[in-house]
């Protein structure tokens, strides 16, 4: 189980990379980039497809992200994450954040066999403060049934 110490871990230096942040604002990918983005963060938008996103400059690949990066959130679709995790140790990335749904059967096995401080499982959005909208009421509900990560 995801301990809540790992999570503020991960969520502390309020600078990470977004991998599947999309050009479209209706996206999930577009709305937690801007989210991130109004909360304080300092977020490096990584998606192949464009070379910015929101007047930020976008990278085409997690290889392509500047030194001091060490952590990324992976929203991209199940089909890609696994390669992306797998960039994302061989650019010395520690610690990563897999959406949930858009983890595989293997990525925890990729995580572990490169060291990687995993979370998985688990929206973002339930735990960046200030949590707000439904999942303030979902992050609620799973304190009442002593499922949030303690």
């Amino acid at each position: 189980m995801i301990a809540k110490k790992d999570i503020e871990k991960f969520l502390e230096p309020k600078k990470l990379a977004v991998a599947g942040v999309s050009r479209d604002p209706k996206k999930f990918g577009h709305q937690v980039f801007e989210e991130l983005r109004k909360r304080g963060y300092e977020v490096y938008p990584v998606n192949p497809k464009t070379p910015e996103i929101a007047g930020e400059k976008c990278y085409s690949s997690v290889s392509e992200l500047p030194a001091g990066i060490d952590r990324l959130l992976i929203l991209t679709p199940k089909q890609q994450t696994d390669a992306v995790l797998r960039e994302a140790a061989k650019k010395g990335i520690t610690r990563v954040w897999v959406q949930q749904l858009s983890e595989t059967k293997d990525t925890l096995k990729i995580a572990e066999e490169n060291h990687l401080d995993l979370i998985s499982r688990k929206c973002i959005f339930m735990f960046v403060d200030p949590v707000t909208s439904i999942h303030k009421f979902h992050r609620t509900l799973l304190k009442w049934f002593g499922r949030l990560p303690k």
